[in-house]
């Protein structure tokens, strides 16, 4: 998963923007409009996407819109746009925040850093009778503890976080076991097996965890 999708048509912007943001450790994309910042969302997701509002084609706050369908993804909206009602709209829509152009790049690493903050400190994650407990790395099913691993909490949380949209299982993975790690793909497929029989009715008919052919798998 990507740390920060930029979402900038201003290219020597977004250029130096994810430059500065890489250096502080972030792992970050760039999308110049907004059928790519959709594109790039669906098939690697993000923790926070920085978006522009005046975008070509697709404009921003109908990228925030399409977001929001799917995800409870922190977004951070940047705009020349210093009225009132454009706040409004924008956070009306879902936004976190909102940042005006042009911006000083320490109060925007501070916007970004607070998000990051308050999302990192939230305790439980909830999805109906699913609870993650984030501090003490628990799955809850009906509220008592299951007996999961590290790896099966990681891999629940990052499913969770990117509910309603399908997940590589090469990038999941990678995510959660690393690019270089010693263990094989079939770690995954086991992890879901072990994941489905603690959180689903009936594990061999999963309807939260489903698999998506030839391709990976998706929270519902």
């Amino acid at each position: 998963m990507l740390d920060i999708l930029i979402v900038e048509d201003n290219k020597e912007l977004s250029s130096l923007l994810a430059d500065f943001l890489r250096a502080e450790d972030y792992v970050v994309s760039v999308a110049e409009n907004g059928e790519k910042a959709l594109k790039l969302f669906e098939m690697y997701g993000a923790k926070l996407v920085l978006l522009d509002i005046m975008l070509p084609g697709l404009d921003g706050m109908y990228i925030l819109e399409k977001i929001r369908e799917k995800s409870n993804t922190p977004i951070l909206m940047v705009s020349a746009k210093v009225g009132k009602d454009d706040k409004l709209q924008a956070i009306v829509s879902g936004a976190d925040d909102y940042i005006e152009k042009p911006y000083d790049i320490d109060i925007l690493l501070a916007k970004i850093k607070g998000i990051f903050k308050r999302r990192l400190a939230t305790e439980n994650f909830t999805d109906g009778n699913i609870t993650l407990d984030v501090i003490h790395e628990k799955i809850l099913k009906d509220g008592k503890e299951t007996d999961n691993t590290a790896k099966e909490f990681e891999l629940l949380k990052l499913l969770m976080e990117n509910k309603g949209h399908t997940l590589l299982k090469e990038y999941i993975f990678d995510t959660i076991w690393g690019a270089d790690s010693d263990s094989e793909l079939q770690t995954l497929t086991v992890h879901i097996k072990w994941l489905r029989e603690k959180i689903e009715k009936d594990p061999k008919n999963p309807v939260k965890i489903v698999t998506v052919w030839g391709k990976g798998y998706r929270y519902e």
